[in-house]
Protein backbone atom coordinates (compact mmCIF):
# COMPACT_ATOMS: atom_id res chain seq x y z
CA UNK A 1 0.00 0.00 0.00
CA UNK A 2 1.42 3.15 -1.25
CA UNK A 3 0.29 5.44 1.74
CA UNK A 4 1.80 2.86 4.30
CA UNK A 5 5.11 3.21 2.40
CA UNK A 6 4.51 6.93 2.42
CA UNK A 7 4.06 7.20 6.34
CA UNK A 8 6.72 4.32 7.01
CA UNK A 9 9.30 6.85 4.98
CA UNK A 10 7.58 9.86 6.64
CA UNK A 11 8.51 7.97 10.00
CA UNK A 12 12.30 6.98 8.71
CA UNK A 13 13.01 10.77 7.87
CA UNK A 14 11.85 12.13 11.10
CA UNK A 15 14.10 9.80 13.12
CA UNK A 16 17.13 10.53 10.55
CA UNK A 17 16.28 14.35 11.28
CA UNK A 18 16.23 13.54 15.12
CA UNK A 19 19.35 11.30 15.33
CA UNK A 20 21.43 14.30 13.18
CA UNK A 21 20.05 16.31 16.10
CA UNK A 22 21.36 14.47 18.51
CA UNK A 23 24.65 13.99 17.13
CA UNK A 24 24.89 17.84 16.82
CA UNK A 25 23.42 18.46 20.13
CA UNK A 26 25.15 15.77 22.57
CA UNK A 27 28.53 16.91 22.70
CA UNK A 28 27.27 20.46 24.15
CA UNK A 29 24.92 18.37 26.72
CA UNK A 30 27.39 16.35 27.98
CA UNK A 31 29.85 19.08 28.32
CA UNK A 32 26.84 21.99 29.68
CA UNK A 33 26.04 18.65 32.25
CA UNK A 34 29.87 17.77 33.59
CA UNK A 35 30.22 22.04 33.20
CA UNK A 36 27.02 23.29 35.59
CA UNK A 37 27.85 19.66 37.98
CA UNK A 38 31.61 20.76 38.32
CA UNK A 39 30.65 24.62 38.78
CA UNK A 40 28.17 23.44 41.72
CA UNK A 41 31.01 21.20 43.44
CA UNK A 42 33.52 24.31 43.33
CA UNK A 43 30.96 26.26 44.02
CA UNK A 44 30.18 24.11 47.37
CA UNK A 45 33.62 24.13 48.52
CA UNK A 46 34.51 27.38 48.31
CA UNK A 47 31.48 28.59 50.53
CA UNK A 48 32.20 26.10 52.68
CA UNK A 49 35.90 27.20 53.07
CA UNK A 50 34.90 31.07 53.34
CA UNK A 51 32.41 29.73 56.17
CA UNK A 52 35.30 28.37 57.73
CA UNK A 53 37.38 31.07 57.71
CA UNK A 54 34.33 33.66 58.40
CA UNK A 55 34.01 31.24 61.62
CA UNK A 56 37.50 31.47 62.84
CA UNK A 57 37.52 34.65 62.43
CA UNK A 58 35.11 35.36 65.40
CA UNK A 59 37.72 33.57 67.24
CA UNK A 60 39.23 36.58 69.64
CA UNK A 61 42.32 37.69 68.09
CA UNK A 62 43.09 39.00 71.79
CA UNK A 63 42.07 35.92 73.82
CA UNK A 64 44.55 34.73 75.35
CA UNK A 65 45.43 38.23 76.66
CA UNK A 66 42.29 38.93 77.46
CA UNK A 67 41.39 35.60 79.08
CA UNK A 68 45.45 35.62 81.42
CA UNK A 69 44.18 39.30 81.97
CA UNK A 70 40.94 38.42 83.62
CA UNK A 71 42.44 35.26 85.63
CA UNK A 72 45.12 36.86 87.55
CA UNK A 73 42.40 39.31 88.35
CA UNK A 74 40.19 36.54 89.82
CA UNK A 75 43.37 35.27 91.62
CA UNK A 76 44.24 38.42 92.89
CA UNK A 77 40.77 39.18 94.24
CA UNK A 78 40.17 42.30 91.70
CA UNK A 79 37.27 40.30 90.42
CA UNK A 80 35.01 38.03 91.99
CA UNK A 81 33.59 34.71 90.27
CA UNK A 82 30.43 35.90 89.70
CA UNK A 83 31.45 39.01 88.41
CA UNK A 84 34.43 37.07 85.99
CA UNK A 85 33.96 37.50 82.27
CA UNK A 86 36.12 33.63 81.92
CA UNK A 87 32.92 31.51 81.59
CA UNK A 88 31.81 33.71 78.95
CA UNK A 89 35.02 34.26 77.01
CA UNK A 90 35.32 29.75 77.04
CA UNK A 91 31.70 29.94 76.07
CA UNK A 92 32.32 32.03 72.83
CA UNK A 93 35.71 30.50 72.17
CA UNK A 94 33.91 26.54 72.30
CA UNK A 95 30.96 27.73 70.14
CA UNK A 96 33.80 28.96 67.66
CA UNK A 97 35.36 25.66 67.90
CA UNK A 98 31.97 23.67 67.66
CA UNK A 99 31.21 25.69 64.89
CA UNK A 100 34.63 24.98 62.62
CA UNK A 101 34.31 21.05 62.83
CA UNK A 102 31.07 21.53 60.09
CA UNK A 103 33.44 23.22 57.48
CA UNK A 104 36.57 21.81 57.46
CA UNK A 105 37.13 19.49 54.71
CA UNK A 106 41.44 18.67 56.10
CA UNK A 107 42.17 16.17 58.46
CA UNK A 108 44.72 17.66 59.90
CA UNK A 109 42.57 20.95 60.73
CA UNK A 110 39.97 18.38 61.86
CA UNK A 111 42.58 17.03 64.53
CA UNK A 112 43.49 20.92 65.60
CA UNK A 113 40.06 21.41 66.31
CA UNK A 114 39.91 18.14 69.01
CA UNK A 115 43.01 19.40 70.56
CA UNK A 116 41.39 23.07 70.65
CA UNK A 117 38.48 21.41 72.42
CA UNK A 118 40.98 19.26 74.57
CA UNK A 119 42.39 23.11 75.84
CA UNK A 120 38.88 24.53 76.45
CA UNK A 121 38.40 21.61 78.66
CA UNK A 122 41.25 22.19 80.82
CA UNK A 123 40.70 25.75 81.05
CA UNK A 124 37.76 24.89 82.24
CA UNK A 125 38.92 22.81 85.19
CA UNK A 126 41.82 25.15 85.52
CA UNK A 127 39.32 27.27 86.29
CA UNK A 128 37.39 25.60 88.62
CA UNK A 129 40.15 24.91 90.68
CA UNK A 130 41.73 28.46 90.89
CA UNK A 131 37.78 29.28 92.23
CA UNK A 132 37.98 26.52 94.52
CA UNK A 133 41.36 27.80 95.92
CA UNK A 134 39.96 31.05 96.48
CA UNK A 135 37.81 29.58 99.07
CA UNK A 136 41.58 29.04 101.38
CA UNK A 137 43.08 32.12 102.64
CA UNK A 138 46.37 30.33 101.95
CA UNK A 139 46.26 29.19 98.65
CA UNK A 140 47.38 32.24 96.60
CA UNK A 141 50.06 30.66 95.78
CA UNK A 142 48.83 27.64 94.07
CA UNK A 143 46.96 29.71 91.98
CA UNK A 144 49.22 31.22 90.64
CA UNK A 145 51.38 28.78 90.14
CA UNK A 146 47.96 27.61 87.84
CA UNK A 147 48.07 30.76 86.65
CA UNK A 148 51.61 30.67 84.80
CA UNK A 149 52.44 27.29 84.64
CA UNK A 150 48.49 25.78 83.77
CA UNK A 151 46.79 28.84 82.09
CA UNK A 152 49.07 30.70 80.52
CA UNK A 153 50.64 27.41 78.62
CA UNK A 154 47.02 26.44 77.84
CA UNK A 155 45.72 29.77 76.38
CA UNK A 156 49.13 29.96 74.25
CA UNK A 157 48.46 26.48 72.87
CA UNK A 158 44.92 27.61 71.91
CA UNK A 159 45.23 30.27 70.28
CA UNK A 160 48.17 28.81 68.72
CA UNK A 161 46.17 26.21 67.34
CA UNK A 162 43.58 28.18 65.88
CA UNK A 163 45.86 30.57 63.93
CA UNK A 164 47.39 27.35 62.40
CA UNK A 165 43.89 26.40 61.41
CA UNK A 166 43.29 29.74 59.54
CA UNK A 167 46.42 29.33 58.35
CA UNK A 168 46.06 26.27 56.54
CA UNK A 169 42.30 26.97 55.71
CA UNK A 170 43.55 30.08 53.93
CA UNK A 171 46.10 27.86 52.02
CA UNK A 172 44.25 25.39 50.76
CA UNK A 173 41.91 27.96 49.88
CA UNK A 174 44.70 29.24 47.77
CA UNK A 175 45.29 25.46 46.35
CA UNK A 176 41.95 25.28 45.54
CA UNK A 177 41.46 28.66 43.57
CA UNK A 178 44.59 27.42 41.34
CA UNK A 179 42.97 24.09 40.77
CA UNK A 180 39.90 26.10 39.62
CA UNK A 181 41.88 28.05 37.72
CA UNK A 182 43.15 25.11 36.01
CA UNK A 183 40.00 23.66 35.75
CA UNK A 184 38.52 26.91 34.13
CA UNK A 185 41.44 26.84 31.61
CA UNK A 186 40.47 22.80 30.72
CA UNK A 187 37.12 23.78 30.38
CA UNK A 188 37.93 26.88 28.04
CA UNK A 189 39.92 23.77 26.05
CA UNK A 190 37.40 21.35 25.86
CA UNK A 191 35.19 24.41 25.04
CA UNK A 192 37.23 25.34 21.99
CA UNK A 193 37.18 21.54 21.35
CA UNK A 194 33.26 21.23 21.29
CA UNK A 195 33.39 24.41 18.94
CA UNK A 196 35.41 22.99 16.35
CA UNK A 197 33.90 19.82 16.83
CA UNK A 198 30.26 21.48 16.00
CA UNK A 199 31.95 23.25 12.92
CA UNK A 200 33.11 20.15 11.84
CA UNK A 201 29.80 18.45 12.44
CA UNK A 202 28.01 21.13 10.52
CA UNK A 203 29.99 21.47 7.66
CA UNK A 204 29.79 17.29 7.30
CA UNK A 205 26.19 17.11 7.70
CA UNK A 206 25.52 20.29 5.77
CA UNK A 207 27.41 18.16 2.83
CA UNK A 208 26.44 14.49 3.87
CA UNK A 209 23.38 15.31 5.78
CA UNK A 210 21.33 16.59 3.23
CA UNK A 211 21.94 13.43 1.31
CA UNK A 212 21.25 11.19 3.84
CA UNK A 213 18.06 13.13 5.14
CA UNK A 214 16.46 13.58 1.14
CA UNK A 215 17.66 9.99 0.15
CA UNK A 216 14.40 8.44 2.03
CA UNK A 217 12.37 11.24 -0.06
CA UNK A 218 13.99 10.25 -3.59
CA UNK A 219 13.58 6.54 -2.59
CA UNK A 220 9.94 7.87 -2.18
CA UNK A 221 9.38 9.83 -5.05
CA UNK A 222 11.13 7.23 -7.05
CA UNK A 223 8.72 4.56 -5.84
CA UNK A 224 5.42 6.86 -6.56
CA UNK A 225 6.90 7.70 -9.78
CA UNK A 226 7.63 4.08 -10.98
CA UNK A 227 3.68 3.16 -9.70
CA UNK A 228 2.28 6.35 -11.67
CA UNK A 229 3.90 5.63 -14.75
CA UNK A 230 2.90 1.80 -14.31
CA UNK A 231 -0.79 3.20 -13.99
CA UNK A 232 -0.16 5.45 -16.88
CA UNK A 233 1.08 2.67 -18.53
CA UNK A 234 -1.60 0.17 -17.12
CA UNK A 235 -4.11 3.11 -18.37
CA UNK A 236 -2.87 3.42 -21.63
CA UNK A 237 -2.70 -0.27 -22.45
CA UNK A 238 -6.62 -0.67 -22.01
CA UNK A 239 -7.23 2.27 -24.01
CA UNK A 240 -5.10 0.14 -26.47
CA UNK A 241 -7.83 -2.97 -25.89
CA UNK A 242 -7.79 -5.00 -28.66
CA UNK A 243 -11.20 -6.24 -27.94
CA UNK A 244 -12.45 -2.40 -28.28
CA UNK A 245 -10.48 -2.07 -31.23
CA UNK A 246 -11.82 -5.34 -32.87
CA UNK A 247 -15.35 -4.09 -32.21
CA UNK A 248 -15.13 -0.86 -33.24
CA UNK A 249 -13.26 -2.03 -36.82
CA UNK A 250 -16.66 -4.58 -37.12
CA UNK A 251 -18.93 -1.86 -36.21
CA UNK A 252 -17.29 0.53 -39.00
CA UNK A 253 -17.18 -2.59 -41.61
CA UNK A 254 -20.66 -3.12 -41.19
CA UNK A 255 -21.71 1.00 -41.65
CA UNK A 256 -19.76 0.93 -44.94
CA UNK A 257 -21.62 -2.18 -46.03
CA UNK A 258 -25.17 -1.11 -44.99
CA UNK A 259 -23.68 2.06 -47.10
CA UNK A 260 -23.98 4.48 -43.77
CA UNK A 261 -21.08 6.54 -45.20
CA UNK A 262 -21.65 9.37 -42.47
CA UNK A 263 -21.59 7.03 -39.69
CA UNK A 264 -18.60 5.43 -41.06
CA UNK A 265 -16.89 8.93 -41.58
CA UNK A 266 -17.96 9.76 -37.48
CA UNK A 267 -16.63 6.51 -36.13
CA UNK A 268 -13.09 6.92 -38.28
CA UNK A 269 -13.00 10.00 -37.06
CA UNK A 270 -13.66 9.91 -32.99
CA UNK A 271 -11.42 6.46 -33.43
CA UNK A 272 -9.04 8.41 -35.02
CA UNK A 273 -9.50 10.81 -31.83
CA UNK A 274 -9.82 8.54 -29.48
CA UNK A 275 -6.23 7.07 -29.75
CA UNK A 276 -4.29 10.05 -30.64
CA UNK A 277 -5.68 12.17 -27.34
CA UNK A 278 -4.43 8.57 -24.92
CA UNK A 279 -1.41 8.95 -26.84
CA UNK A 280 -1.21 12.77 -26.39
CA UNK A 281 2.30 13.35 -27.63
CA UNK A 282 3.19 11.78 -24.10
CA UNK A 283 1.94 14.25 -21.96
CA UNK A 284 1.10 13.59 -18.36
CA UNK A 285 -1.38 16.42 -17.47
CA UNK A 286 -3.73 17.77 -19.97
CA UNK A 287 -6.64 20.10 -20.21
CA UNK A 288 -10.17 19.30 -19.02
CA UNK A 289 -10.92 20.34 -22.73
CA UNK A 290 -8.41 17.94 -23.99
CA UNK A 291 -9.85 14.85 -21.51
CA UNK A 292 -13.40 15.76 -22.46
CA UNK A 293 -12.95 15.32 -26.42
CA UNK A 294 -11.26 12.46 -25.68
CA UNK A 295 -14.19 11.19 -23.50
CA UNK A 296 -16.49 12.41 -26.08
CA UNK A 297 -14.54 10.20 -28.76
CA UNK A 298 -15.37 7.55 -26.88
CA UNK A 299 -18.96 7.89 -26.14
CA UNK A 300 -19.68 8.48 -29.54
CA UNK A 301 -18.24 5.49 -30.94
CA UNK A 302 -19.54 3.40 -28.06
CA UNK A 303 -23.28 4.99 -28.47
CA UNK A 304 -22.66 3.70 -32.42
CA UNK A 305 -22.50 0.01 -30.74
CA UNK A 306 -25.13 0.02 -28.16
CA UNK A 307 -27.31 2.73 -29.91
CA UNK A 308 -30.23 1.05 -28.33
CA UNK A 309 -29.39 0.77 -24.98
CA UNK A 310 -26.61 4.23 -24.59
CA UNK A 311 -26.96 7.65 -24.30
CA UNK A 312 -24.98 10.16 -22.70
CA UNK A 313 -25.03 13.77 -21.86
CA UNK A 314 -21.63 16.25 -21.39
CA UNK A 315 -22.26 19.13 -19.34
CA UNK A 316 -19.09 21.43 -18.38
CA UNK A 317 -19.34 24.65 -17.56
CA UNK A 318 -16.41 26.41 -19.94
CA UNK A 319 -14.64 27.83 -16.92
CA UNK A 320 -13.11 25.19 -16.38
CA UNK A 321 -11.79 24.28 -19.50
CA UNK A 322 -8.19 25.46 -19.03
CA UNK A 323 -7.90 23.62 -15.68
CA UNK A 324 -5.49 20.68 -15.57
CA UNK A 325 -5.84 17.24 -15.22
CA UNK A 326 -4.12 13.43 -15.45
CA UNK A 327 -4.48 12.12 -18.54
CA UNK A 328 -7.05 9.65 -18.95
CA UNK A 329 -8.90 10.02 -15.49
CA UNK A 330 -12.33 10.55 -16.88
CA UNK A 331 -12.78 8.11 -19.48
CA UNK A 332 -11.67 5.23 -17.43
CA UNK A 333 -14.85 6.02 -15.23
CA UNK A 334 -16.80 6.67 -18.15
CA UNK A 335 -16.26 2.89 -19.59
CA UNK A 336 -16.80 1.48 -15.96
CA UNK A 337 -20.05 3.22 -16.16
CA UNK A 338 -20.85 1.43 -19.33
CA UNK A 339 -19.69 -1.58 -18.77
CA UNK A 340 -20.51 -2.29 -14.96
CA UNK A 341 -23.77 0.01 -14.98
CA UNK A 342 -25.44 0.49 -17.96
CA UNK A 343 -25.25 -2.85 -19.26
CA UNK A 344 -26.08 -4.95 -16.56
CA UNK A 345 -29.17 -3.13 -16.80
CA UNK A 346 -32.08 -3.65 -18.82
CA UNK A 347 -33.45 -1.37 -21.26
CA UNK A 348 -30.40 0.83 -20.94
CA UNK A 349 -29.53 4.29 -19.45
CA UNK A 350 -27.91 7.49 -19.25
CA UNK A 351 -24.37 8.58 -18.61
CA UNK A 352 -23.75 12.22 -17.34
CA UNK A 353 -20.57 13.68 -17.13
CA UNK A 354 -21.02 17.24 -15.46
CA UNK A 355 -18.92 19.79 -13.04
CA UNK A 356 -18.89 21.78 -10.35
CA UNK A 357 -16.57 24.34 -8.82
CA UNK A 358 -16.10 24.79 -5.10
CA UNK A 359 -13.00 27.19 -3.59
CA UNK A 360 -9.69 26.02 -4.62
CA UNK A 361 -10.98 22.73 -5.89
CA UNK A 362 -13.02 21.27 -8.65
CA UNK A 363 -15.26 18.31 -8.82
CA UNK A 364 -15.72 16.13 -12.32
CA UNK A 365 -19.07 13.97 -11.95
CA UNK A 366 -19.74 10.69 -14.00
CA UNK A 367 -23.60 9.57 -13.01
CA UNK A 368 -25.11 6.38 -14.25
CA UNK A 369 -28.50 5.20 -13.92
CA UNK A 370 -27.41 1.59 -14.66
CA UNK A 371 -27.37 -1.05 -12.07
CA UNK A 372 -25.66 0.21 -9.28
CA UNK A 373 -24.28 -1.63 -6.19
CA UNK A 374 -25.10 -3.79 -3.72
CA UNK A 375 -24.54 -2.02 0.19
CA UNK A 376 -21.62 -4.27 0.79
CA UNK A 377 -20.16 -4.21 -2.77
CA UNK A 378 -19.89 -0.09 -2.57
CA UNK A 379 -18.05 -0.43 1.40
CA UNK A 380 -15.81 -3.24 -0.30
CA UNK A 381 -15.03 -0.75 -3.41
CA UNK A 382 -14.80 2.50 -0.83
CA UNK A 383 -12.46 0.55 1.54
CA UNK A 384 -10.16 -0.21 -1.50
CA UNK A 385 -9.85 3.68 -2.38
CA UNK A 386 -9.24 4.55 0.95
CA UNK A 387 -6.53 1.99 1.95
CA UNK A 388 -4.66 2.20 -1.25
CA UNK A 389 -5.40 -1.62 -2.23
CA UNK A 390 -4.86 -2.90 -5.63
CA UNK A 391 -7.64 -5.90 -4.86
CA UNK A 392 -8.97 -7.88 -7.83
CA UNK A 393 -12.52 -7.44 -6.73
CA UNK A 394 -11.89 -3.40 -7.16
CA UNK A 395 -13.24 -1.80 -10.34
CA UNK A 396 -10.00 -1.93 -11.35
CA UNK A 397 -10.28 1.20 -13.67
CA UNK A 398 -11.67 3.19 -10.37
CA UNK A 399 -8.77 2.22 -8.08
CA UNK A 400 -5.89 3.16 -10.75
CA UNK A 401 -7.28 6.88 -11.35
CA UNK A 402 -7.83 7.27 -7.59
CA UNK A 403 -4.25 6.19 -7.06
CA UNK A 404 -2.80 8.56 -9.88
CA UNK A 405 -4.35 11.65 -8.84
CA UNK A 406 -3.49 10.79 -4.95
CA UNK A 407 0.48 10.67 -6.83
CA UNK A 408 0.05 13.69 -8.33
CA UNK A 409 -1.53 16.07 -6.31
CA UNK A 410 -2.09 14.32 -2.45
CA UNK A 411 -4.32 12.27 -0.85
CA UNK A 412 -6.93 15.48 -0.17
CA UNK A 413 -8.00 14.71 -3.90
CA UNK A 414 -9.14 11.47 -5.66
CA UNK A 415 -12.19 9.73 -6.26
CA UNK A 416 -15.26 9.10 -4.27
CA UNK A 417 -18.24 6.64 -5.09
CA UNK A 418 -21.74 6.54 -4.59
CA UNK A 419 -24.49 3.98 -5.47
CA UNK A 420 -28.23 2.75 -5.18
CA UNK A 421 -28.71 -0.61 -6.53
CA UNK A 422 -31.15 -0.33 -8.96
CA UNK A 423 -30.90 2.79 -9.69
CA UNK A 424 -27.96 4.77 -9.88
CA UNK A 425 -24.00 4.93 -9.20
CA UNK A 426 -22.06 9.11 -9.07
CA UNK A 427 -18.65 9.10 -8.76
CA UNK A 428 -16.83 12.14 -7.70
CA UNK A 429 -13.58 12.58 -8.96
CA UNK A 430 -12.13 15.90 -6.85
CA UNK A 431 -8.98 18.16 -8.51
CA UNK A 432 -7.06 21.30 -7.48
CA UNK A 433 -8.15 24.40 -9.47
CA UNK A 434 -4.95 24.45 -11.67
CA UNK A 435 -4.46 25.85 -15.04
CA UNK A 436 -0.55 25.62 -15.73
Amino acid sequence: MIRTRGKKQQSRLATQIRISYIILLLPSVVFMVYALLNMWRINERNNSMLNSVVTASEFSLSFKEDFDYETYLLIVGNVSPEDSTLEKQLYDARRVVTGLTKYTNSDDNQKRLEYAEKYLNNLETYIQRIEDNLKYEDRYDDNMTIWENDVQIVTSLLQETINEYIYYENRQIQITQAENNEWFFDIAEISLGILAFNLVSITVVSYVGPLWITRPIEEQVKEEQKKLRRSEFELLQSQINPHFLYNTLDAIVWSAEAGNQKQVVNMVGNLSNFFRLSLNKGKEIVSVKEELQHVRSYLEIQQIRYQDILDFEIDIPPEIDEYKIPKLTVQPIVENALYHGIKNKRGGGKITVSAKIKDDHFFIIVEDNGKGMTEERLAEVRKALAEGISDKNVVYGIYNVNERIRLHYGEGYGVTINSKLDEKTVVLIKLPKKST
